[in-house]
């Protein structure tokens, strides 16, 4: 979730929160890509990247959009998660993302209502978000849909496999 900057525009009549389709990939790159640019980094990603974790033989993510019927104005990424120790299964909420103008019209919690749906289906006991040290307004907003602050323990390793 970014921090809302700009002045909010009128809401759509109508926004369907949705899976994503093949067609959406563009315009869930760029979208993908903006979040990227204003948390810094830069995006790797591509719509045939997307294409292949969306919809190809190991999907490997789920996404949700906000359509408001003539562009894409939010997204969702899902990842699952499981805690062996427990045979929980959980979801995690790897991107929120509204487009400028349109943070505060309600999208993001239709996308992340959508989202929890989305994991109880699937049979989760869980659906987890993080947000950066300094997002004060996302603390607030995930705070503010029910989701309990849990501090972050110990270290996260990686290693190259490719």
């Amino acid at each position: 979730m970014t921090e809302d900057t700009d002045i909010t525009l009128p809401r759509p009549p109508v926004v369907v929160i949705r899976a994503a389709r093949p067609g959406d990939l563009p315009a869930l790159n760029a979208m993908i890509a903006e979040l990227a640019k204003h948390h810094g980094d830069a995006a790797e990603i591509t719509p045939e990247k997307l294409e292949r974790d969306l919809f190809g033989p190991l999907p490997w993510i789920h996404a949700l959009v906000a359509d408001s019927g003539t562009d894409l104005i939010g997204y969702a990424i899902l990842v699952p998660l499981y805690k062996a120790e427990q045979g929980r299964r959980g979801m995690d909420l790897h991107h929120l993302f509204v487009k400028d103008g349109q943070r505060g019209n309600g999208i993001g919690q239709h996308l992340v209502n959508r989202a929890r749906d989305m994991a109880r289906k699937a049979g989760c006991d869980y659906l987890s978000v993080s947000a950066a040290t300094g997002n004060f307004a996302a603390h607030r907003f995930y705070e503010h849909m029910d989701f309990v602050p849990r501090p972050v323990t110990g270290m996260r390793y990686m290693q190259a496999i490719g």
